[in-house]
């Protein structure tokens, strides 16, 4: 390790400690006294390049002549256990309809993994016969689609095809997650849950979606629409991006977007998620979840439990594996 990698090291301890000592002087003493908040990342990625057939996603780009890095549960579990993480919901990775089995079998040997967001697409001929067979298996919570794999959600917004599918989603009382936030997709979205109302929806990494001055009056209005929504849940993820092409790691470079977001959806409908290891190719898990965690606990417990586990029990009734991991009461 070199001293500009020694440098950084120290910097990011530093800013982590210095973190944590302001979350420490915010509380009072019968919050600094309650037990930590169990966390449920709900958006990770598991794939592994190193497969005979290799990985249509193999994470951020590695440094030149380092090979890609499998991303397994146990590599998760021994970072983000430290970090007060109980359990996780793979969001899917690949759009080769093996892989659905694939990760679920992998999700099923680690008790950490309480959920799996696959990838069907629900205006095909076949989708029912999948969605049958892979919801049989109780780690299968839903499917994401969006603006990913050469697809486009906007134009299947009205396809009848593809809605009737989302229709027998909804009935199998399981969600649709979206894949890269454009103010274009939040429209789409407010038609498709216009169509398919049963149909519980998550907006993924809302945080990082930047509007262009010519965008804002329609993104505004988007949101207030969707806001009206009670089945459409947003994660709060990807909170550290890019801006104008610098990447921060202060809280600060971000609160009006959260205060924003939290404005328009509340208490009840906001999720956390890493975005483990694509988060890698902006700054180390360990300040994903320092930003996170300054940010929201300093509001009152009950708002951060909501935003750190309960919400995404309302989102994806995922299923508990592991003692450590809570369950709502009553």
């Amino acid at each position: 390790m070199n001293r500009i990698e020694l440098g950084r090291l120290s910097r990011r301890a530093f800013l982590t400690s210095v973190a944590a000592a302001t979350l420490a002087a915010t509380r009072s003493p019968a919050e600094a006294q309650a037990p930590a908040i169990p966390i449920i990342d709900s958006h990770i990625h598991l794939f592994d390049p190193t497969r005979p057939q290799g990985a249509p996603y193999s994470g951020p780009q590695p440094a030149p002549g380092a090979a890609p890095i499998p991303a397994y549960p146990e590599r998760y579990r021994t970072l983000a256990v430290p970090l007060g993480v109980v359990g996780a919901i793979h969001v899917e990775a690949s759009p080769w309809i093996e892989d659905n089995l694939w990760v679920l079998e992998v999700a099923q040997r680690d008790p950490i993994m309480v959920g799996v967001i696959g990838n069907l697409e629900p205006d095909k001929p076949e989708f029912p016969e999948y969605l049958e067979r892979y919801h049989k298996n109780p780690l299968f919570r839903g499917i994401r689609y969006g603006n990913l794999w050469g697809r486009d959600i906007t134009k299947q917004a009205t396809n009848p095809n593809f809605l009737g599918g989302l229709k027998l989603l909804a009935e199998a009382d399981l969600v649709l997650d979206t894949a890269n936030p454009r103010v274009p997709l939040l429209e789409a979205m407010i038609r498709i849950s216009d169509a398919v109302p049963t149909l519980r929806i998550v907006l993924d990494h809302l945080p990082s979606l930047d509007p262009v001055d010519a965008d804002r009056s329609a993104y505004d209005a988007a949101l207030k629409e969707i806001g009206k929504r009670p089945q459409i849940y947003v994660k709060l993820s990807e909170i550290i991006h890019r801006v104008n092409g610098e990447v921060s790691i202060e809280l600060n470079t971000y609160r009006a977007r959260l205060d924003l977001l939290m404005g328009v959806f509340g208490d009840d409908r906001i999720l956390f998620g890493s975005d483990w290891p694509n988060s890698d190719g902006v700054a180390p898990v360990e300040q994903i979840f320092t930003v996170a965690k300054e940010y929201f606990l300093a509001k009152p417990r009950p708002i951060a439990e909501k935003y750190f586990w309960k919400n995404s029990v309302a989102a994806y009734k995922w299923i508990t594996r592991d003692p450590s991991q809570p369950t709502l009461r009553g």
